[in-house]
């Protein structure tokens, strides 16, 4: 096979699924929007997931498919996430190498977006694959169902359908990545914030075992919620439905959307209203039991960024992205109080996590290492929430990384930090020392200022009061 490709040549691949039509250009094949599952419409809006059967006619997987967003989580997001309209939002995008007879088979990165399990986009240019394609990295970009559709707890309605789906798609990998280059013994599941939670979720979980063989949380934690049970009787008032998957399904997903994001801001506390459940098959036991329990022989990659929500923003919400001019015509004392609600919610949800998972899994003989990305973003006034993707994926070139990173990110530190991700897909285990959730733990740390781009240090995540300079209080 020609390890180069003329831009946007038509590349065929032929899996159990089926014939699968994609594009490719130079060294990178891209097929997109591949359905994995029937569409959840009609009868299977609020059903388990059901395996999508195999294709009678060629595929065409030139274009990304729908996504289960139809509303963004707000107006300007860090990160962009373009919301798709269609009915198949069941489906993954495969970005591999071009050249697959001298290096192949491949390792594989399945990679969850994140979203607070409200929103989010598979189809984001900061989750593009191209450079772990150049890498030898098959990447796997999922859809998954979000908010009421995924995560209520309703009767009659399976819970915690979202991690269901992703389930579902982990098998669609197991079963047809070979045909894409990828080796399906050799799958690194990944995800950021609420993708990293799902990551953590589905690793604590005992449907989890064998799907995949390594696990990344980015910026994740343990974000386990009741289901929005009360919320969603202040939903079903809003919209004028009994709060019943038949009062829901009356309504488009577009309308339960968009009242489920009214009612978050309108509460503003900073708590997630839709999650993953506890206490069902997926999740019998809380994630920290859980991971304890399962997933010891399966390596994790863990960390935060050192800022998350306290970077300025005066918004503090789980997997608030922000608006780089928000917050700008604060006074001081609302910024002063705002960033201090942001450092809570920076050190409880995320940071804390990190020991806390190393902790749980102090016994596995897999091991759990730990990170910390410190590099300040000029654009957002600090290292937060979101602004480690375009590192970890080596996209300093997509659209919105100059509006939230500034002119000039520093290349050499994505080439580090790309690299040590790439390499831990690989098998080859982290250079630095493991975690044992301790106090003193080792971590390596990205891009700290005044500090070489990449550095193996200890006691980052020690439960201690922060200090951030007054000049990161700008936006």
């Amino acid at each position: 096979m020609n390890s180069l490709l003329a831009p946007g040549e038509p590349v065929t691949v032929h899996a159990p699924a089926g014939t699968v039509v994609g594009r490719g250009t130079g060294p990178v094949r891209r097929f997109l929007g591949i359905p994995y599952a029937e569409a959840p419409i009609g009868a299977r809006r609020f059903a388990a997931p059901v395996r999508r059967g195999r294709f009678p006619e060629p595929y065409d997987a030139s274009r990304h498919g729908a996504t289960s967003q139809r509303v963004p989580l707000f107006a300007t997001t860090t990160v962009p996430e373009p919301s798709v309209p269609g009915d198949d939002v069941l489906n993954l995008g495969v970005v591999a190498p071009a050249a697959t007879d001298d290096r192949g088979p491949f390792p594989v990165l399945v990679w969850i977006h994140g979203g607070a399990f409200l929103a989010g986009s598979p189809a984001s240019p900061w989750y593009d694959g191209r450079a772990f394609a150049r890498d030898g990295v098959v990447c796997v970009t999922v859809g998954y169902r979000l908010g009421v559709d995924g995560f209520a707890v309703m009767d009659d309605v399976p819970t915690n359908l979202g991690l269901r789906d992703l389930l579902l798609a982990l098998d669609w990998v197991r079963e047809n990545v070979a045909a894409f280059g990828g080796d399906p013994d050799r799958v690194t599941v990944a995800g950021q914030s609420a993708g990293g939670a799902a990551v953590l979720a589905l690793l604590s979980s005992p449907a989890g075992a064998g799907r995949f063989h390594r696990a990344v949380s980015v910026s994740g934690g343990f974000f386990a919620g009741s289901g929005g049970v009360g919320f969603l009787e202040q939903l079903g008032r809003r919209l004028g439905v009994p709060p019943t998957w038949a009062g829901f399904g009356g309504c488009s997903v577009e309308r339960v959307q968009r009242a489920v994001l009214d009612l978050r801001d309108e509460r503003a506390d900073g708590r997630l209203v839709l999650g993953p459940v506890v206490g069902d098959d997926l999740l019998p036991v809380p994630v920290g039991d859980g991971l304890a329990a399962h997933g010891q022989g399966v390596p994790l990659l863990m960390g935060a960024t050192g800022d998350e929500f306290d970077s300025g923003s005066s918004d503090a919400a789980e997997d608030r992205t922000e608006d780089s001019g928000e917050g700008a015509e604060e006074d001081p004392a609302a910024r002063t109080a705002a960033r201090a609600a942001g450092t809570r919610l920076t050190d409880t949800l995320f940071r804390a996590a990190c020991p806390r998972a190393a902790a749980a899994r102090r016994d596995a003989a897999a091991g759990t290492w730990l990170y910390s990305f410190e590099w300040p973003s000029p654009a957002l006034g600090g290292a937060a929430h979101c602004v480690d993707l375009p590192f970890f994926f080596d996209v300093l070139d997509a659209p919105g990384v100059t509006e939230a990173l500034g002119p000039n990110p520093p290349a050499d530190l994505a080439t580090a930090m790309h690299a040590d991700l790439a390499g831990f897909v690989h098998g080859r285990e982290p250079s630095w020392e493991r975690a044992a959730g301790v106090l003193g733990d080792p971590a390596r740390e990205y891009g700290r200022p005044g500090a070489a781009p990449v550095a193996d240090t200890t006691g980052v995540f020690d439960p201690v009061v922060r200090t951030r300079p007054e000049a990161a209080e700008t936006c």
